[in-house]
């Protein structure tokens, strides 16, 4: 049974439940270690805390740094923190803990970070410098919004005294919410910190569930065993919708979903060959997957790169046309069609990639689906050992150059290849002043992917969820273009 609820006030009481959908990892755990995607901000915002990050009504609000500022020059930032702020072992948060967060920070974009970032400053305990190589534009797009994890801070003496995988098994944060325990891809339990600096939280425990079967999610909503469930699609989300005492709560952000042809660099591959690969745009019925797993909810799109995002061009739909999907495999050698090997995929949207090969079988392209747990997943992805074909997805904000340098430039953290010439350009924007000129470069980039098909975008899919009776504040829509629950302390209980 789950605990009795909080009231609006007083100290934080009762206990809210999550059934996530996808198996809970040890990384997410430390922000050191945040890939270019959103998942693992669902555990971020609750145990960890940011020099900035986006809030309600805010996109980049003061956070632990109360305020920073730019030098005319473009080539310093200057970060004052707030007053006492501590983390939860009680030791005070310093520019010493930015520095070393900095430091060891190894997740997205962390190459470019060292490429362009000439040295952090401690200027005193409460204030931090950063001194650039050059002046470039989207530093606080890259530090400071949910494209990396590289502003969250961690404290240096803790991490220093039990080491990088013991700060994994017990972490030590500075948000809202204390580490309890854990059990890797099954649970995880978090109390509140009553000195949390923005306001207390309602709310005592929290509760992530791992549960990837979305049947179970349904059934632990119904039950009362789950307050907020994660990704209910198709006849599930259905089912929410008319259910009594259930509120049905969509979110769309800058999500997008897409096939990646991981083999298009290797010459004795049929996916080397574009008209492979622009037959199998043209074999995917895109609305017909977002009315079956999306109620309808998804966008269509031609390209990886949200429509809403800055810098974003709008590229032309790939209209669902079997007839010329066909034309397209014959005319580049394979009549009969080939046998096109696995589509590798995070086990939570196994249907999704069952729907797409259904139709690209339909043309003779026959691929099958290898799901894997989340973990493990994003694991082998990183590494570069999923081929021939990844189902890839990434609701991480920032920009268009984000978005980029994680899946499209050679070096991208999610890149299995890559274009000397879309590599050329990349650099050249990345010190551009010009915004029009910077603007330009970025959707010429963009048209290159377009023109070489790179990838098979599918949807920018609405991200479908249940909230149980229980919930008077769900926090589902409280931060602008945020796929999950947050902030947690501003969530309630009736």
């Amino acid at each position: 049974m789950l605990a009795l609820g909080a009231p609006a006030w007083g100290a934080p009481q009762g206990q809210m439940t999550w059934a996530v959908h996808v198996s809970l990892a040890p990384t997410w755990l430390d922000p050191a270690e945040t890939p270019a995607l959103i998942t693992p901000f669902m555990v971020l915002y609750a145990i960890h805390d940011a020099l900035v990050k986006p809030l309600p009504g805010n996109a980049m609000a003061p956070s632990l740094a109360e305020s920073w500022k730019a030098s005319p020059d473009g080539l310093t930032y200057t970060f004052s923190l707030r007053r006492g702020v501590k983390f939860h072992n009680g030791d005070p948060v310093t520019a010493d803990d930015v520095k070393f967060s900095f430091a060891r920070y190894k997740g997205a974009a962390n190459k470019l970070f060292k490429e362009r970032v000439a040295g952090v400053d401690v200027v005193d305990p409460q204030t931090v410098r950063f001194r650039l190589k050059q002046p470039w534009p989207d530093f606080m797009t890259f530090y400071a919004t949910p494209a990396t994890g590289a502003a969250w801070i961690v404290p240096k003496k803790y991490v220093e005294s039990v080491g990088d995988e013991g700060f994994k098994k017990a972490p030590v944060g500075a948000g809202p919410y204390r580490f309890v325990s854990f059990k890797p891809g099954v649970e995880l339990v978090m109390e509140a910190n009553e000195q949390y600096w923005r306001k207390v939280p309602s709310v005592k425990r929290l509760v992530f569930k791992s549960i990837p079967d979305d049947s179970t999610r349904l059934a632990m909503l119904k039950r009362g065993e789950a307050d907020i469930v994660y990704s209910l699609r198709g006849v599930l989300g259905q089912e929410v919708q008319k259910t009594p005492g259930l509120t049905f709560k969509p979110t769309l952000t800058t999500w997008t979903e897409w096939i990646l042809f991981a083999d298009q660099w290797n010459p004795r591959s049929p996916w080397h060959d574009r008209r492979v690969r622009l037959a199998a745009n043209h074999a995917i019925d895109r609305q017909g997957i977002n009315q079956a797993e999306y109620l309808g909810g998804a966008r269509i799109t031609g390209s990886i790169i949200p429509r809403g995002m800055e810098y974003a061009w709008e590229a032309p739909l790939y209209p669902y046309d079997p007839a010329k999907a066909r034309a397209l495999l014959a005319e580049a050698g394979y009549p009969n069609g080939f046998d096109a090997g696995p589509i590798a995929v995070d086990m939570a949207y196994a249907s999704i990639v069952e729907a797409a090969t259904n139709y690209l079988q339909t043309v003779g392209i026959r691929a099958t689906v290898r799901g894997l747990e989340r973990a493990g997943f994003l694991k082998e992805n990183a590494e570069k050992k999923l081929r021939p074909l990844v189902r890839t997805a990434s609701g991480a904000s920032g920009n268009t150059s984000t978005r980029l340098e994680a899946f499209v430039i050679s070096e991208g953290v999610y890149a299995y290849g890559g274009y000397p010439d879309i590599d050329g350009l990349y650099r050249e924007q990345v010190s551009e002043v010009d915004r029009k000129k910077r603007e330009a470069t970025l959707h010429k980039i963009q048209q290159l992917m377009h023109e070489r098909v790179m990838f098979l975008p599918m949807l920018e899919p609405a991200f479908l969820n249940g909230v149980g009776p229980r919930v008077a504040e769900s926090g589902f829509g409280l931060i602008t273009n945020y796929l999950y629950t947050a902030p947690y302390e501003d969530l309630k209980l009736k």
